[in-house]
């Protein structure tokens, strides 16, 4: 090739991936969060409509009209590609705002598209696929319910004093100080569309108060939205049942009733706190090992963009749902237009009422609302960079979460590859070695009681890992001797209940472009005679690929055999080498099905037959669950089934992953007074497949090379400066962890 041709295609490689980077930069800011800014226009624009009558949301009545909650409404994906991939202009931004309207004759859920930002003029009606209404039942609990609920407790744990206050050895819910009552919610309310009868236990409100049942449970109907119409149906007390609060009490005042006495603890020797207790043999007047950068970052953050090592992508933290990644690029390569966690389910066994009716649907709790601060040096790293959050749920002005996000970047004290060539003589011909970094995208969400820390990993080589840790408070029940059918004895009346976690994300590939196809890899055995022995055989394994051509096909059921590989790749585009260019799916995950299906709450969880469905991209399919299903998983306006049941043709297509990971935990007395992080991660992997020519980790200069001179001393070469000595912050822990109104 002559000089002048090579300079040419090298410089016009350099303007594209030029042009690429300027494009992905430009496009971002379509990804971003609400601003403060245009929360409250979006606010003020609404609450200018007199036709709405939008009032307060923290208003003390329930039968008004107000928003339950604001956050971006994302735009269709071929207007942002031309943005993002042609520099156009970027589409107007928009919010996505649920009204409640009960203040009329037939109250009911509204979402709006509110547009364009930053000084909103219009609104028009979102609807769901097949255009399933929303019933207002099936809205999310607010604050303002709550605070009826807690009244209604109240004039309860009256009657049920006496009660109480000896079972509990001095607790009550009304007239205490430091011996108070406290309580959590069950979820789904009811047991069938329409219904909100939530059951509700006591528990006794010391720290870690998860942990520490009374045995005393109430079903309440509060479907009315006016409170004083609201019933008690059930109460439940020492593995009995009965209609009412007073038929309770009468019966425990004769005597029918079997009395039980809590043990009694002292407030420094909780079971359920952090303090230390127990022998410890780490030392304590030195600190343990601390992550350090000694020249600062080597990542780049503008707003909501993120470069680093030949990656780039935008994130948000979608109020409803939580973390999402959208246009993810290596090298100025897209390898996914979207990764975004969709839900996260805890789904419980017990024999108490409220145990066997806990089916935790997060998102209907606004799970990504509950991002709350972060706490250097042990939820990140202090060398972090922390951002902070807005959100706009259930409140009257944007709630500034601080320091809820961070972007850190880490060393894995493993090599990320490595070899010794020996000679097999006492010496060696080399040794090279790559360190392995990863740069980490976090957050949490703390929903009540549970823990979830979000990760997602980017690597030197090209992998992506997205990974979820559970922590937090196990959701305990009031022990009894049939509850071991159910979990784990793990204080005196305590018992922690079995229960299956369950996480759903949506994954865009876009492998070399937007044509995608889809196959998976397995092994079978061939026996053929041995070529160089006709008398003997040969007995191997052999690739076997199958190309799924529908959506019906390329969804895997939970209990069936599942392939050994899951590979997407671009049929019209090839490595150097002639294979297709393609990333793999590889999954860290123990999840199983929850509920037999079309069982009545699975309908509304119907993603979690499958621990991969692959569909066709619609903008009209973008989440797999909402906000509602979890008080109406019977009828879900969100169905997923529905995306696969008209079985389309997936082959050369713009395809969408769904993955499911999770796990089964049954808790254990090592999980008091926390569920501790190890073994409970999940996750999967998006890994090359012949996507590129060699391992793109090859460009990274922190390689380092070993061999032997001529007098067979060590000869070392690298590329990066020696370590330029050790680094430790010098600012003292802070930590605030409040989160308020701006």
């Amino acid at each position: 090739m002559k000089p002048l041709l090579v300079l040419q295609l090298f410089f016009l490689a350099g303007c594209s991936a030029s042009r690429s980077r300027e494009w992905a930069h430009h496009g971002a800011p379509m990804f971003a969060d609400l601003t403060v800014r245009e929360m409250k226009a979006v606010r003020a624009y609404l609450h200018g409509i007199p036709e709405m009558k939008l009032t307060e949301a923290r208003g003390k009545t329930l039968n008004k009209n107000s928003i339950l909650l604001m956050e971006l409404h994302l735009p269709k994906k071929h207007e942002a590609l031309k943005a993002l991939d042609h520099g156009h202009a970027k589409p107007i931004r928009q919010a996505r705002v649920i009204v409640q309207f009960g203040n009329q004759s037939q109250p009911n859920i509204t979402e709006y598209i509110v547009s364009p930002l930053p000084t909103p003029n219009t609104h028009v009606v979102k609807t769901f696929k097949s255009n399933r209404p929303v019933r207002f039942e099936s809205r999310p609990i607010t604050n303002v319910e709550y605070s009826h609920i807690e009244a209604r407790l109240e004039k309860i744990a009256n009657k049920a004093y006496k009660l109480l206050f000896e079972t509990t050895g001095g607790f009550s819910y009304t007239n205490c100080s430091d011996r108070c009552l406290t309580f959590s919610d069950i979820a789904p309310r009811g047991l069938a569309p329409g219904e909100r009868r939530t059951w509700i236990m006591l528990q006794k409100f010391v720290e870690g108060y998860f942990i520490h049942p009374v045995g005393f449970e109430v079903l309440i109907n509060h479907q009315d939205l006016d409170p004083e119409r609201w019933t008690v149906e059930k109460v439940w007390y020492n593995s009995k049942y009965f209609d009412s609060v007073e038929e309770l009490v009468e019966k425990y005042e004769s005597g029918e009733v079997e009395k039980v006495k809590l043990p009694e603890h002292d407030d420094n020797d909780l079971y359920s706190t952090y303090i230390p207790r127990g022998h410890s043999n780490t030392p304590t007047n030195i600190h343990g090992p601390k992550l350090v950068e000694p020249q600062g970052h080597r990542y780049h953050i503008d707003q909501n963009f993120v470069e680093y090592a030949g990656w780039s992508f935008a994130y948000r933290v979608r109020s409803s749902a939580g973390l999402q990644i959208f246009d993810l690029r290596f090298n100025g390569e897209r390898i996914a237009y979207e990764i975004s966690l969709q839900e996260a389910i805890a789904f419980y066994s017990g024999d108490t009422p409220a145990a066997m009716q806990t089916k935790y649907i997060d998102a209907g709790w606004a799970m990504g609302t509950s991002t709350y601060e972060l706490a250097p040096g042990i939820d990140c790293p202090e060398i972090a960079t922390f951002v902070d959050l807005y959100h706009y749920f259930d409140t009257d002005k944007p709630i500034l979460h601080k320091n809820a996000l961070c972007i850190f970047e880490m060393t894995l004290a493993m090599p990320l590859r490595r070899h010794f060539n020996s000679d097999f003589q006492g010496g060696y011909n080399f040794y090279g070695g790559l360190d392995n970094t990863v740069l980490v995208v976090r957050t949490t969400s703390t929903v009540y009681n549970y823990d979830y820390i979000w990760d997602f990993l980017f690597y030197l080589n090209g992998v992506v890992e997205v990974k979820m840790s559970a922590s937090g408070y196990i959701h305990a029940t009031f022990f009894t001797p049939n509850g071991l059918h159910y979990g784990t004895k793990v204080y005196n009346y305590v018992l922690g209940n079995l229960h299956t976690h369950l996480i759903h994300y949506k994954v865009d590939l876009d492998i070399a472009g937007q044509k995608n196809s889809f196959e998976t890899l397995n092994l079978k055995y061939v026996n053929f005679t041995n070529p160089w022995s006709p008398k003997n055989f040969i007995v191997q394994s052999k690739l076997h690929h199958t190309e799924h051509k529908t959506e019906r096909s390329a969804a895997f059921r939970f209990g069936k055999k599942f392939p050994r590989y899951l590979h997407f790749y671009n049929p019209n585009e090839k490595n150097k080498w002639g294979h297709q260019k393609g990333y793999r799916i590889q999954f860290n995950s123990h999840a199983h099905s929850v509920l037999p299906k079309d069982w009545r709450e699975e309908k509304g969880i119907s993603w979690s037959r499958y621990p991969l469905a692959v569909t066709r991209h619609k903008d009209s399919e973008a989440t797999s669950s909402s906000i509602y299903t979890q008080n109406d998983p019977w009828e879900p306006v969100v169905s997923f089934e529905d995306y696969i049941r008209n079985n389309e043709d997936i082959v050369n297509q713009d395809l969408v992953a769904w993955v499911t990971v999770g796990f089964l935990h049954v808790p254990h007395s090592e999980d008091i007074p926390n569920t501790a992080t190890p073994g409970n991660a999940v996750g999967f992997f998006l890994r090359p497949f012949n996507f590129f020519d060699e391992d793109p980790s090859l460009s990274s200069k922190s390689t380092v090379i070993v061999r032997q001179d001529k007098a067979g001393k060590p000869k070392v070469q690298r590329w990066t400066p020696e370590v330029v000595g050790h680094c430790v912050t010098n600012q003292p822990f802070v930590y605030d962890g409040t989160y308020s109104g701006v």
